[in-house]
């Protein structure tokens, strides 16, 4: 496995991400930042550490539900 498929968002977090940003207008705040894109959650998450990366994630899909 290389460093950029180890570092890239699996297919599951994508997909989840991509629901939950489809057509939002109030934004989703983790780490006391709000996101309303897929681009700028998906960014954000990729420029974490993997532990850091997961809580972050772990956090956005709380408020999907």
């Amino acid at each position: 496995m290389t460093e950029d498929e180890d570092n890239a968002l699996t297919r599951p977090q994508r997909r989840l991400l991509r629901r939950l940003y489809n057509g939002r207008t109030e934004p989703v705040v983790a780490d006391d930042k709000p996101f309303l894109t897929y681009k700028e959650a998906s960014r954000y998450l990729l420029s974490l550490d993997a532990e850091a990366r997961e809580a972050a994630y772990l956090e956005m899909k709380r408020q999907a539900g």
